[in-house]
C-alpha cells in the first residue's frame, strides 16, 4: 500500500499494461472494495517519457491544489482508459492518506 500525506501535493503514477499513452486516461479513488460511479473519474495523463512497447504510466496530481484532493483514509485507485474499441477499468491498487 502506498502512503501520502494529506499535506502533500504528488504525481501518483500508475502502469497500464498495453497502453500506448494516447488514450484518454482517467483515475478514480474509492473506498475499498468500492467500484467508481460516474462522478468518481478526474482526468489524468500519459507521462510522457514513461511509453514502451509494454504500456505506459498514467498519472494524477493527488493533493491539496492537485487534480483531486483527499482526506485521511484507505482508498482503491483505478484506472479507466478509453480506447477506439476498448474501455478497460482496471482496479490499481490500495493508497493510505494520512
Amino acid at each position: 500500500m502506498e502512503q501520502i500525506s494529506s499535506l502533500s501535493r504528488e504525481w501518483i503514477p500508475y502502469f497500464v499494461r498495453g497502453a500506448t499513452g494516447s488514450e484518454i486516461v482517467e483515475i478514480a479513488f474509492t473506498p475499498p472494495g468500492v467500484e467508481p460511479g460516474p462522478a468518481d473519474w478526474h482526468p489524468g495523463e500519459w507521462k510522457s517519457d514513461s511509453v514502451t512497447k509494454r504500456g505506459a504510466v498514467a498519472r494524477i496530481l493527488l493533493g491539496p491544489g492537485g487534480t483531486v484532493a483527499l482526506g485521511d483514509g484507505s482508498y482503491q485507485a483505478w484506472v479507466r482508459v478509453t480506447a477506439p474499441v476498448e474501455q478497460p477499468v482496471l482496479p490499481a491498487g490500495l493508497i493510505d492518506v494520512i
